[in-house]
């Protein structure tokens, strides 16, 4: 009777098993509020919401991909600690993710992604990446 049990357990613990040894995908979620998008009617800014949700879901698989730059400034005034600035940024491009669900919770929208490193680097070969322009603003500093 106990041989027979291990063999049960052994069976079901073999079958829980992921079917890949390897899993060379990287997972995103990106949020948006739909009250705080602009629109004529809440189904425009449900759209507005998905679609902004959508890029925010990229934006964090491109810092997975690529890293996210910090630049920091502090400055100093008669040897005290005056302004302090801080700022992160992110710049690549993202091919081959999927949606992998997309769906409202609340006053969010929430977009789900799913990338293949493999598949990205296989689609690397399909074109050339172009530098997305910079928007600067003038600051003080």
């Amino acid at each position: 009777m106990k041989k027979l049990l291990m063999v049960a357990f052994a069976l079901i613990a073999v079958g829980c098993q992921p079917l890949s040894k390897e899993d060379n995908s990287l997972m995103a979620v990106g949020y948006a509020s739909i009250s705080e998008q602009k629109g004529r009617s809440v189904e425009e800014q449900q759209v507005r919401a998905m679609r902004a949700s959508k890029v925010d879901a990229y934006r964090e698989l491109a810092e997975q991909v690529y890293g996210l730059r910090i630049s920091a400034r502090s400055d100093l005034e008669d040897t005290r600690l005056g302004t302090e600035l801080t700022t992160g940024s992110v710049d690549g491009v993202i091919r081959g993710a999927e949606v992998v669900r997309s769906y409202a919770v609340g006053d969010n929208y929430v977009t789900e992604l799913s990338l293949d490193i493999e598949k990205m680097e296989q689609m690397k070969q399909y074109g050339d990446v172009q530098q997305v322009p910079v928007k600067k603003k003038v600051t003080l500093f």
